[in-house]
């Protein structure tokens, strides 16, 4: 039984500074570049950091959610006849999917295909609330929660990190959702 406990103690002590450092992620001055399926900060400079029963009353408000989820694109060197089937994207119900515009760098092209959803989800305010989301521990909406604040000027930008994953977790809602189509 003592050499139990001991264990036990042994096991505690190993996983508390573990939890600590999961607690106590910085922000980057920057964008996250790379490891993206990682603990992510507490915090968002300029945003609301929101819990899934947060996420929950603002989407029952009818905010604009924003779905942040990479999205594998086909190879280019595919070779001729090699079948091709995207992956579907179970989400919050009415969110608009916006893959890949989370990484650390993205190019000018995919920041405006970025700008024109954030347009529509609150209705072309800036000021107007939006929530990004992603999944559990996953920079990319970290990263685009904060663009959408310092490059793109958003005002009221709500992130909420535990995203689907958290969702799911509440047994809440989920439906599969297609491709934002920029409209330009």
């Amino acid at each position: 039984m003592k050499r139990a406990a001991g264990a036990l103690a042994v096991v505690l002590a190993c996983l508390l500074p573990l939890a600590t450092l999961a607690q106590t992620v910085p922000e980057p001055s920057g964008y996250r570049m790379d490891e993206f399926r990682a603990p992510v900060p507490e915090t968002l400079a300029g945003g609301f950091v929101v819990d899934t029963a947060q996420a929950k009353a603002l989407w029952h408000a009818g905010i604009g959610f924003v779905d942040v989820m990479p999205r594998d694109e086909k190879p280019a060197n595919l070779p001729e006849g090699t079948l091709w089937i995207d992956k579907p994207r179970r989400s919050i119900p009415g969110a608009i999917w916006v893959p890949n515009v989370g990484y650390g760098k993205i190019h000018p092209d995919r920041a405006a295909y970025f700008l024109a959803a954030l347009e529509r989800a609150s209705g072309g305010d800036r000021a107007a609330p939006v929530l990004i989301f992603c999944r559990d521990d996953c920079w990319m909406s970290w990263n685009a929660a904060r663009r959408a604040i310092l490059d793109h000027g958003f005002t009221r930008v709500f992130w909420y990190p535990e995203g689907t994953d958290g969702w799911a977790w509440e047994d809440l809602p989920l439906e599969k959702i297609e491709l934002f189509e920029h409209p330009g």
